[in-house]
């Protein structure tokens, strides 16, 4: 099999979404499966990390912010769109109790996608318009390739670019996480001495 996300052409159904082999994460993108690797150890270092980074302020409130709930590739039910983002957080507010299915319909407040060659194009294209469309407010894409950070809002039903950040930047504080800050470094640890500090 080659790296690339493979696409079915028919309209998929939940059923051929789970005969997908569980080495290959599986999404239904605008009525067709599409399956693609599971993440390189590049690009699940970044997730765990910002995940982690942004978790232990927002979720567990370690820094006294709190009211958010994380999770690390849920997988999303969104209208008839399914798909499965690197990390997605709800506010608390949004998401009082969990649901008994392995899978989530509330739409999450923000989304962030770690770009790999095999999801770049689903990730900025017909992605980006389901959340768009399910009312997602806040995207952020990750790329270890380039090491960019992206930071996109939701205005008016479409994403507005509202900052890149770089390797080397100073200390990330963004929407709708402006109540802390963190080393864009820390996200690529193999590649950087890096700041051991958030």
């Amino acid at each position: 099999m080659t790296m690339a996300a493979q696409v079915t052409q028919r309209k998929a159904t939940y059923a051929d979404l789970e005969a997908v082999p569980p080495h290959l994460v599986a999404e239904i993108l605008h009525g067709r499966l599409v399956t693609h690797p599971r993440p390189a150890p590049r690009h699940a270092i970044a997730a765990t990390r910002l995940s982690t980074i942004l978790s232990s302020v927002f979720d567990l409130g370690m820094s006294g912010a709190g009211g958010w709930v994380f999770m690390i590739e849920p997988e999303l039910h969104l209208g008839e769109e399914i798909t499965v983002p690197d990390i997605a957080a709800w506010k608390r507010t949004n998401f009082s109790e969990l649901p008994e299915t392995a899978w989530i319909e509330t739409p999450p407040d923000w989304v962030c996608e770690v770009i790999s060659p095999s999801t770049e194009r689903y990730n900025r294209t017909e992605k980006r318009q389901i959340y768009a469309d399910a009312g997602v407010e806040h995207l952020w894409h990750v790329d270890t390739r380039t090491k960019l950070l992206e930071v996109f809002e939701l205005s008016k039903g479409r994403w507005v670019l509202l900052k890149t950040w770089q390797e080397g930047s100073t200390k990330v504080r963004d929407r709708p996480f402006e109540a802390t800050e963190f080393q864009i470094d820390l996200l690529w640890p193999f590649d950087t001495d890096g700041a051991s500090s958030y």
